[in-house]
């Protein structure tokens, strides 16, 4: 049984939705922010880059503050406002790929505590610590955790429904997605959503297993510090993103390793074959089409990997995850890639990104050797957080990614 409730969003009047709404602050690259920053008032990113109003770069505890004060500001000048009643946020965004929508709601740090909200990441303790500060001195959250959760039919048709009706909010951007959003506010329209996630035994996180544990720590702390607590109070949420697993796009994370680890090609590939039968593909670009196969680019040429049968020996469902066969059978015993997350030696692209960029990359110089793969599915996403396992870092990059700015959960 899980508990998903409607909350009273701080959100951009209508006219200037558009404008406030914006991308992930790491996905704007240095001549894009500063013409965000520059001409539009407007954008979200002024409040989470609050020294630009200096024309100074501030960093730590004292950007926390900043950070409130802009948000402040845009609440002042009434270009965020609250809405009156508890809503369920349907938001559905439409790309050249197809549409997505789901529900933005508050998640019980219960439900996280307790497990009903399972994880397949591992999160790491400062990161955690960090954001619960941030947090706690901004007090509100703009970025909500992506929870996935079976197609529902009743669910489905309330969204159906209520998508028939104008748009609260309905925007292009640059990348020609069309951002939509609606109001359910109704109390006999919010009671059918509420029981019908109630009836869900489990959610999954696809994606934000930082920010929901750091929200959770914030919720800790804060229960501990309030005499008077009740399970009521905001803190006892975080905003998410609930979407249906057939709503959901994964893609997989392609490598690239700096060096051979001292091997030269031809030892490498030695190495390779007491665990792969490997084929040279040439220049012809290679991408695998089944699960345990693997595509590599080396000095100028596509190589097919494919892990040997008698080798396929599986445990559980982590050693089944080609991400972790990956990193088992090559990346760390034989070229030395034992931290994933911080080795200098290795990169990432995600499955966004073609195999021309991996090439490319490969044949500047930058990188010696690429690998790719085929995404998980959300079955083996499912199983893995199921059995209480970890993925390895950069395994999944799961679409769809929300715009910033457009509803805004405070505690």
């Amino acid at each position: 049984m899980t508990k998903i409730l409607p909350f009273k969003a701080v959100r951009p009047a209508r006219e200037f939705a558009g404008l406030v709404a914006s991308r992930s602050y790491e996905d704007y690259n240095e001549e894009e922010l500063k013409a965000q920053l520059e001409f539009n008032p407007y954008s979200f990113l002024h409040i989470i880059n609050p020294g630009y109003k200096f024309q100074h770069e501030i960093g730590g505890e004292k950007r926390f503050g900043m950070v409130k004060n802009r948000y402040l500001e845009f609440r002042e000048d009434c270009t965020f406002i609250q809405d009156e009643l508890p809503s369920y946020y349907i938001y559905k965004i439409h790309t050249r790929d197809g549409d997505c929508c789901g529900i933005i709601a508050a998640a019980s740090v219960e439900d996280y505590e307790n497990n009903v909200i399972k994880r397949h990441e591992d999160t790491i303790a400062h990161r955690e610590e960090l954001f619960k500060e941030y947090l706690k001195v901004i007090g509100f959250n703009t970025e909500p955790v992506l929870l996935t959760y079976p197609d529902d039919p009743v669910i489905n048709e309330l969204l159906e429904e209520r998508m028939r009706s104008r748009p609260e909010y309905e925007f292009a951007t640059a990348n020609k997605e069309i951002h939509s959003l609606w109001l359910i506010d109704e109390p006999e329209n919010i009671e059918r959503i509420k029981q019908q996630f109630a009836a869900i035994e489990q959610l999954y996180i696809a994606d934000g297993h930082h920010r929901s544990a750091s929200s959770w720590l914030l919720a800790k702390e804060s229960r501990d510090q309030n005499p008077d607590h009740t399970g009521k109070e905001a803190y006892n949420f975080f905003m998410s993103y609930l979407i249906s697993e057939s709503n959901l796009r994964i893609f997989e994370f392609s490598r690239l390793i700096k060096d051979l680890n001292g091997h030269s090609k031809e030892e490498f590939l030695i190495l390779l074959d007491e665990w792969f039968r490997i084929e040279n593909r040439g220049i012809d670009i290679y991408k695998p089409s089944k699960k345990h196969h693997f595509n590599m680019y080396l000095d100028g040429e596509f190589y097919s990997l494919y892990l040997r049968k008698h080798n396929a020996k599986f445990t559980d469902a982590l050693s089944e995850l080609d991400s972790y066969i990956l990193y088992e059978k090559i990346l760390k015993p034989i070229l030395g890639i034992e931290d994933l997350r911080y080795d200098k030696r290795i990169a990432y692209i995600h499955g966004r990104n073609d195999l021309i960029e991996l090439k490319t990359r490969v044949d500047s110089g930058e990188f010696e050797v690429g690998f790719g793969m085929l995404p998980a599915g959300i079955e083996e996403i499912k199983q893995i957080a199921d059995e209480n396992l970890t993925m390895p870092p950069k395994s999944t990059y799961i679409e769809p990614k929300l715009r910033s700015g457009l509803t805004i959960y405070e505690f």
